[in-house]
């Protein structure tokens, strides 16, 4: 397994990193014991959770996938084999039930996330802890064109940071970072911190696949100038590059077939180039959702491309994907493709 450093600290994570969110919906403590003894076995030592997991989030679930991986570590005694991730969810109004008055960036809302997410877990640390997502109105989770919005009551990025570098001082956190965050963003909190003296972040986690590449805008420059390198999720764009939805397919028991919500993916432009995609990898004797991953696994500003499965067949070709090495002609028919349909699911 090719390991990479995490931005200017002194670990060294797996290129591939085991996605959780199924542990508590899709996958029982059973399997997601397996996934994570598979996972280490084929020398995989990064695991992401969240405090929210798993999704879809609902109440009834909220906080299982963490009491899994607890249970595992607890069962395993393998904390120091490997790098624990969690995240602190953002506001929103729908996750009213994650504590009361909802989700916050201040100070209470960091710290009441993050005590339950090391209880449930089973541990005193974390390697890395991240903002799920921001405080503010800004375009994520799809949305493109910006709009200004200031909205009345948003936690400012530097309060939230105070709270993380508080959890770092007091050893509950070893680093942080942010997720689905933006060229500001990103920028914001590395100012704060040189300007402070508060933990400078060391990662940004946000979607990065063959139908949106938006990293590319503005993100990439700064993952690689600033040193805080993509963690990619959603690499396999909710499964849909592996080419199972094409023509209206439902596969039993598949994500898309389970839950309508997710719909980021799921647009005609997007099936267009699916289907090209699709095609080339089975024209040049590939795995489609391999080729997928292999070319998000080449580029120069990831840290690690975060993978997730419901079942270990799945897992195994997430995780060999690592080895997979794209012929040039292929990378180049890729990026011909992307030129006919440019970010068609941002």
């Amino acid at each position: 397994m090719r390991c990479h450093t995490l931005g200017d600290t002194d670990l060294k994570v797996s290129a591939v990193c085991l996605g959780t969110m199924t542990f508590g919906e899709q996958n029982d403590e059973r399997e997601a014991h397996e996934q994570l003894d598979f996972a280490l076995e084929q020398g995989v030592n990064f695991i992401d959770t969240a405090e929210m997991y798993p999704v879809p989030p609902r109440a009834p679930t909220q906080g299982l996938t963490e009491t899994y991986i607890g249970t595992w570590l607890a069962k395993r005694r393998c904390r120091e084999r490997v790098v624990l991730a969690s995240k602190v969810a953002g506001p929103g109004e729908e996750l009213a039930y994650l504590r009361p008055g909802g989700p916050r960036l201040d100070r209470a809302g960091v710290f009441a996330a993050l005590d339950a997410s090391l209880r449930r877990l089973q541990t005193d640390y974390l390697d890395l802890y991240q903002v799920h997502w921001p405080a503010r109105r800004t375009n994520f989770f799809g949305r493109l064109g910006y709009v200004h919005e200031p909205g009345d009551g948003e936690t400012p990025i530097e309060e939230t940071l105070e709270a993380l570098g508080e959890a770092v001082r007091a050893g509950k956190v070893r680093h942080v970072g942010v997720s689905n965050e933006t060229p500001w963003g990103v920028m914001r909190y590395l100012e704060i911190a040189a300007r402070t003296g508060l933990p400078r972040i060391v990662s940004v986690q946000n979607p990065y696949n063959l139908l949106n590449r938006s990293f590319e805008i503005g993100l990439a420059e700064i993952a690689h100038r600033e040193r805080v390198g993509l963690l990619a999720y959603s690499p396999l764009a909710f499964g849909v590059l592996s080419g199972k939805y094409l023509d209206g397919a439902r596969p039993a028991g598949a994500r898309l077939t389970l839950f309508e919500r997710f719909q980021r993916y799921n647009n005609a432009q997007g099936e267009a180039a699916t289907r090209a995609y699709v095609r080339l990898a089975r024209e040049h004797g590939l795995d489609p959702a391999q080729m997928a991953l292999a070319y998000v696994n080449t580029r120069g500003f990831l840290t690690a491309t975060i993978v997730g499965a419901t079942n270990l067949e799945q897992l195994a070709a997430d995780i060999a994907s690592i080895d997979v090495e794209l012929p040039a002609p292929v990378v180049a028919a890729i990026e011909a493709i992307h030129q006919e349909h440019p970010n068609p699911c941002p």
